[in-house]
């Protein structure tokens, strides 16, 4: 398949992400309430017996009506036409897209790393860009992640796409998003993240063109901010700096086309009207962004290199606390002072399973190979660590005060083995000689 080769980002840190000039709500899972056209949202009540405008109340579910309040999720639409106008369906092929469990025997328990996979040529949207690394648990189930790259140069302009089987947490990594949601726009750059609810319908648009990035499909708990405990009220992931989308609506007519995915297939129907016909909405089921410069990193200002689980941004908990069904954990610019200590990641093997993303920049532990747009899985206690140069220069560097700039990456960690893809154990991508940068790392010991 012929490929469009995309540029790699500068290596350097990018300022706060531009204005993209859409406005916005703040806060993460507050109850947010807008509308596109003045008086079209209801007053006092939810469901009136008469909708102001002719329009259709709708209710839309993220949990159970009877989980607690303070994890409750639910949004009331005023729409323009109510979505059970849909159907039938019939089944869509896209075979690169698959769902937990996978079926195939699982790889060996061995370091797997992959080289940064190129745009397609040929016409290409984010449905059909869409291609399964990796999964875990069982999406009907409702455990565990599946872990997708997609690789698209053409906008969704006349289908639309909905996720029965879980969240979208999207990570952008060359070119910027236009996410379209039944609640409005988010405009969504490298460097940023996004996160779709199960359920709602979007389309995407690619207003730089060739565009690739890392997508989670979470079909456990929804993500959640990570709990702060002893540091305190302040610092990780802040609430107010979580943007939701204002209400903002199209009424046009078909033909379109809607993609869903729903236990684990692909299914289309056709559509008469536009599904983004919300004319103000609201609730706390909502598609957010936030800019991963903003994360407010905690770091050792004495000695010793710090678990990861600091840096976490969103997590989904699964039945047993503090293990998570998926931690979403960035590796930001930051300032590193460890006195007397080993500064990147230690050698390690941990029975958690992690699938990392570099988004632009280089990876302290991994000096080379490991590329942006490229990816790595290490899973439960599978031995990893900094490659063979990191640890050499590590080892005898001057500890002055050194900040971590140009560099952005990303992890998702989960309790579930992560079950690689038979295309993600046989593509070309595969790095063979992974395992080499260890290989160097000879016996120091002295009696």
């Amino acid at each position: 398949m012929s490929a469009v080769k995309i540029k790699t980002l500068p290596q350097r840190e990018p300022a706060a992400t531009p204005a993209d000039e859409l406005d916005y709500a703040a806060g993460f899972h507050n109850e947010h309430a807008t509308e596109a056209l003045a008086g079209a949202l209801p007053q006092g009540q939810f469901s009136p017996q008469a909708v102001p405008f002719g329009l259709y109340a709708e209710k839309f579910s993220g949990t159970a009506f009877t989980v607690a309040r303070r994890e409750n999720r639910r949004t009331w639409f005023y729409r323009i036409r109510p979505a059970v106008r849909q159907g039938p369906h019939v089944a869509y092929a896209q075979p690169r897209l698959l769902t937990a469990p996978l079926r195939n025997a699982f790889g060996p328990p061995d370091p797997l790393r992959w080289s940064p996979w190129q745009v397609p040529a040929t016409p290409t949207d984010f449905v059909d860009g869409l291609l399964t690394l990796a999964a875990n648990g069982d999406a009907a189930l409702q455990t565990g992640i599946g872990i997708h790259v997609y690789l698209a140069n053409q906008s969704m302009s006349e289908r639309f796409f909905i996720d029965h089987d879980g969240e979208l947490l999207f990570v952008p990594q060359q070119g910027r998003l236009w996410l379209d949601t039944e609640c409005g726009r988010l405009a969504v750059a490298p460097g940023e993240i996004a996160v779709l609810p199960r359920g709602m319908k979007c389309a995407i648009g690619l207003p730089d063109g060739p565009s690739r990035g890392y997508v989670c499909e979470n079909y456990g708990a929804a993500l959640r901010l990570a709990e702060r405990g002893p540091v305190g009220s302040d610092g990780y992931a802040n609430d107010r700096d979580f943007l939701v989308p204002v209400a903002r609506y199209e009424d046009r007519r078909g033909p379109f086309e809607l993609i869903t995915k729903a236990g684990g297939q692909l299914w289309r129907c056709d559509l008469p009207y536009s599904p983004l016909d919300v004319v103000a909405w609201i609730g706390t089921a909502v598609p957010y962004k936030y800019d991963l410069l903003r994360f407010n990193t905690m770091n050792t200002v004495s000695y010793d290199h710090p678990d990861p689980s600091i840096f976490t941004v969103l997590t989904s908990p699964s039945d047993t606390a503090g293990v998570a069904n998926l931690d979403f954990v960035i590796f930001p610019p930051r300032w590193m002072v460890a006195e007397h200590t080993f500064r990147p990641p230690w050698f390690h093997r941990n029975v958690m399973s992690e699938f990392m993303g570099l988004i632009y920049g280089a990876y302290d532990a991994k000096e080379r190979g490991f590329e942006p747009g490229g990816a790595s899985l290490h899973n439960c206690m599978v031995p990893h660590g900094p490659d063979e140069a990191a640890h050499r220069k590590a080892s005898s560097v001057e500890l002055r005060p050194e900040r971590y700039a140009a560099t952005l990456a990303f992890m998702f960690e989960s309790r579930y083995l992560i079950k690689p893809s038979e295309f993600a154990l046989h593509c070309p991508e595969l790095q063979g000689d992974y395992a080499q940068c260890w290989q160097g790392i000879e016996s120091q010991f002295r009696a």
